[in-house]
């Protein structure tokens, strides 16, 4: 970027007093919320986000530094619930990924069902298309996810999302499109499985490991530390 474009440092501090400001909007919001899910605080929010991530490019392009936080975008979140306080039905929306990991073993599990099955017309399971066809046919989706290994299969990523509404849909209203008409504000719960999470749990196991090591070797190297005395409080 060029001296021209950068902004002035006028400009990122007017940015960071904006962060300020949006930080004391969102506490007093929060300290004043009405509920769970108080449309105020998600607003609140959603301004804090913004103002970081203008301050903080606003800050790079100048000095070509960052913040040491990251807020997530509103993106990220699902927006206040606004759904039926009571609903009458609820719609439960799953999506597994899963890899095939190993084809030969998916298909001899589609070529054991259709000896068990004795069908005498064109194979199925001879390409690996067919055999995920055999499978989910033969099975229900919560007991291939917990057989995937039998299968060849390999986890992927996972969410599931509660939907609540007045009135049960009508039979075949949604079977064409099951997911286009998702209204996030609908929305009761939600629950994500991803190896990302487990990424992040084994940072932080691994800091805290060199932690450990760190504290046991300033014990080591320390040998006129004196014993405790039991007693003491």
């Amino acid at each position: 970027m060029s001296d021209a474009a950068q902004p002035t440092a006028a400009e990122v501090r007017a940015a960071a007093e904006a962060v300020k400001t949006a930080l004391d909007r969102h506490l007093a919001a929060v300290e004043r919320r009405s509920g769970e899910d108080d449309p105020a605080v998600y607003e609140a929010f959603n301004q804090l986000a913004a103002a970081a991530e203008v301050y903080d490019e606003l800050l790079y392009d100048r000095y070509d530094e960052v913040t040491p936080f990251e807020i997530p975008g509103a993106e990220d979140a699902l927006p206040p619930y606004t759904g039926p306080e009571e609903p009458n039905a609820l719609s439960v929306l799953i999506r597994r990924d899963y890899a095939v990991a190993e084809p030969q073993r998916l298909l001899a599990q589609a070529q054991r069902i259709e000896s068990a099955e004795g069908d005498d017309g064109a194979s199925a399971s001879g390409t690996v298309h067919g055999a995920l066809g055999l499978l989910f046919g033969e099975f229900e989706p919560d007991e291939i996810a917990s057989r995937h290994k039998e299968f060849g299969l390999e986890e992927g990523d996972s969410t599931l999302w509660v939907t609540a509404a007045d009135e049960p849909a009508e039979p075949g209203e949604w079977l064409e499109a099951p997911f286009e008409e998702v209204d996030a504000q609908q929305v009761v719960c939600r629950f994500d499985v991803s190896a990302v999470f487990d990424d992040e749990i084994d940072d932080v196991d691994d800091d805290g490991e060199d932690l450990e090591d760190e504290l046991v070797g300033d014990l080591d190297e320390d040998e006129d530390l004196e014993p405790l005395d039991a007693d003491r409080r």
